[in-house]
């Protein structure tokens, strides 16, 4: 498919997982991607891969995103899509979580969309584009120990739907995906803490126990969340704003209480 052929998508945290696999989707169908995150190497290697520009720096730098934008209009003649994919950070209960990780939390997921939503605005007005927020499963239900990133990721779905309702006057659509687990680097981690923790074979026994109760029985990769971002950024999903779609193998379809009632694998 050639889907963005002549259009520019900017991806934020592209440097590896699920922003990396975007970048290169959207490249793949034809589109101008400009990638950004804090670490040069990575989306430098990302972008040779896929003919991308790659810029280094923070996407909750207003200066940094509007240069990106400018690029954009510059270089490509506009801008049609953002993906704003950076997060992380916000881990601990309550009690756990010290002020500056709680900052970090906030500064990594909300403020990264904000600005970078932001900063593209007036361009997306001009094309009638989109922005799309890199959400959680984390976003609609809380995950352990994980206070500072579960409050930001639901302060994403009212980001989506805030700016889908105050610009969809203006032609702008926004939209949220939510995933479940996720091969990626930061995945990874966790598994091998949960390896520790349960004293696992290796990272392979850990996902196929987090998602024992998943009923397609599998984490996602990042193509597959990739694959989702190709169509909500695309005029294929023209009428779609202000949704959230899960793309989590169904972890948010289980009854949890009934859990006990399957059959044993």
């Amino acid at each position: 498919m050639n889907r963005y052929t002549g259009k520019t998508v900017i991806v934020t945290g592209a440097g590896t997982g699920i922003g990396a696999a975007s970048a290169r989707r959207l490249a793949a169908e034809g589109a101008n991607v400009i990638l950004t995150g804090r670490r040069a190497e990575p989306i430098a290697r990302v972008a040779e891969s896929c003919g991308g520009v790659a810029v280094a720096g923070d996407a909750a730098s207003r200066a940094h995103m509007e240069s990106l934008v400018r690029l954009a209009r510059d270089r490509f003649g506009g801008l049609h899509a953002v993906v704003c994919n950076a997060g992380g950070f916000g881990y601990g209960t309550l009690t756990e979580i010290s002020d500056e990780d709680w900052g970090a939390s906030v500064e990594a997921n909300l403020n990264t969309a904000l600005v970078t939503a932001r900063a593209a605005m007036p361009a997306l007005i001009e094309t009638r584009g989109n922005v799309l927020m890199m959400a959680s499963i984390a976003a609609l239900a809380a995950a352990p120990e994980s206070c500072g990133y579960v409050t930001m990721k639901h302060g994403l779905i009212g980001l989506t739907r805030s700016i889908a309702r105050d610009f969809g006057v203006k032609g702008v659509r926004c939209n949220a995906i939510c995933p479940g687990w996720v091969r990626t680097e930061m995945a990874d981690m966790e598994m091998r803490e949960l390896v520790e923790r349960r004293a696992l074979g290796g990272i392979e026994e850990a996902y196929a126990l987090v998602t024992r109760d998943v009923p397609l029985g599998r984490p996602a990769t990042g193509e597959d969340i990739a694959a989702a971002v190709a169509f909500l950024c695309s005029e294929e999903a023209a009428m779609i704003t202000g949704a959230v779609l899960t793309v989590d193998g169904g972890a948010t379809a289980v009854d949890v209480p009934t859990l006990s009632f399957s059959d044993p694998a």
